[in-house]
């Protein structure tokens, strides 16, 4: 997919997240090691397990094994194919830590208990928000965290899905149940299953795969390399800006801000469907009309590099499409995104 400027990484920055975490699906294959003997457990009972576990501190080694066919986006490297690694840490009451290596230095995000806050080495700049707030940065926690991203998975598609057990695995050093989620006949969907090693021990989930119709190799792996439960350093989940950042965030007063990772002019996407045949829905940025204007674009972002062109009763835009994934850009400003083909996403465009 060729995508340049502003408007071409926000679009692929949208596919990766609308299409694999807005569904919390991450994905890493079954442990490589022995089957390991466990008690049988019925799809039923581990999905519920899994549910109601009780949160456990940790601190662990992630990889991530990414064929999603995105450019690299700026301030997450881990949109572009190829392998990286991240560190996590929980304290198991909800404060935790990530440390996720950059193009050029470490990104770290840290929740306090009070705040969200986000370093970036490279620039030595530091956000802050409230914890909860619509500013806290949902993409690089869902793309580092397998345990969020599985419990998601399941919560969002247990009802629209086929549920099973298939055998075991080991993760991490650590014997585990192998918990498949089949969409349902009546889903539409890019994606043949998705597969989750659960913790035989905690029920926390270790790790998960994605396979997209047409493939037997996984669209996108994440997962634990090495885990440790237990107590954590406490100074872990504090923050204190390093001395020559630069610091921002609400003050006290301030009217709520856009959710981070959103241009100015873009809409907060909604919704269409759900299960794994959900679209999301948002607007493009509002043309700077101060810039140049494209001929025939009424000022919007010349999109002519983007996929290959389609039109119906919605009207006309671009197709552009991954593994995992689609999107319609329209020429009037819209956006649809969904693990789905075009069929679905000009459906939901009508409605």
């Amino acid at each position: 997919m060729a995508a340049t400027g502003t408007t071409g990484r926000w679009v692929a920055a949208g596919i990766a997240v609308a299409g694999i975490v807005g569904l919390g699906l991450l994905a890493i294959p079954a442990g490589a090691g022995a089957a390991p003997e466990l008690p049988p457990v019925t799809a039923e009972a581990l999905v519920s397990s899994v549910l109601t576990a009780k949160p456990a501190a940790f601190g662990g080694t992630v990889v991530l094994d990414n064929n999603l066919g995105l450019p690299a986006l700026p301030g997450l490297p881990q949109a572009a194919n190829g392998t990286s690694t991240a560190r996590i840490w929980s304290d198991g009451t909800g404060k935790a830590r990530a440390q996720v290596p950059s193009a050029s230095g470490e990104r770290t995000f840290v929740a306090d208990g009070t705040t969200f806050w986000s370093w970036d080495s490279s620039d030595k700049t530091v956000t802050k928000a409230a914890e909860g707030a619509e500013r806290k940065p949902a993409a690089p926690e869902a793309t580092t965290d397998p345990t969020a991203a599985a419990t998601q998975a399941i919560e969002k598609l247990r009802t629209t899905s086929e549920v099973s057990v298939d055998g075991t695995a080991e993760v991490a050093g650590r014997p585990a149940y192998d918990l498949v989620l089949t969409p349902a006949p009546t889903e539409r969907t890019l994606l043949r299953e998705v597969r989750i090693a659960v913790d035989s021990q905690t029920r926390m989930p270790l790790q998960l795969t994605v396979l997209a119709n047409g493939s037997s190799d996984p669209a996108l792996q994440l997962g634990f390399s090495d885990l440790t439960f237990g107590t954590q350093d406490a100074s872990l989940f504090t923050f204190t800006p390093p001395p020559g950042s630069t610091v921002t965030g609400p003050s006290a007063g301030d009217k709520p801000a856009k959710p981070e990772g959103l241009p100015a002019g873009a809409a907060k996407p909604t919704a269409v469907g759900d299960g794994w045949d959900t679209v999301l829905l948002a607007s493009m940025p509002k043309p700077d009309t101060a810039a140049p204007q494209q001929p025939g674009r009424g000022g919007a972002a010349d999109l002519s590099s983007l996929g290959t062109p389609v039109s119906g009763t919605w009207g006309s835009g671009r197709l552009v499409t991954t593994a995992v994934a689609s999107a319609i850009i329209t020429d009037d400003g819209r956006i649809a995104i969904g693990a789905v083909p075009e069929q679905v996403l000009t459906a939901a465009l009508s409605k």
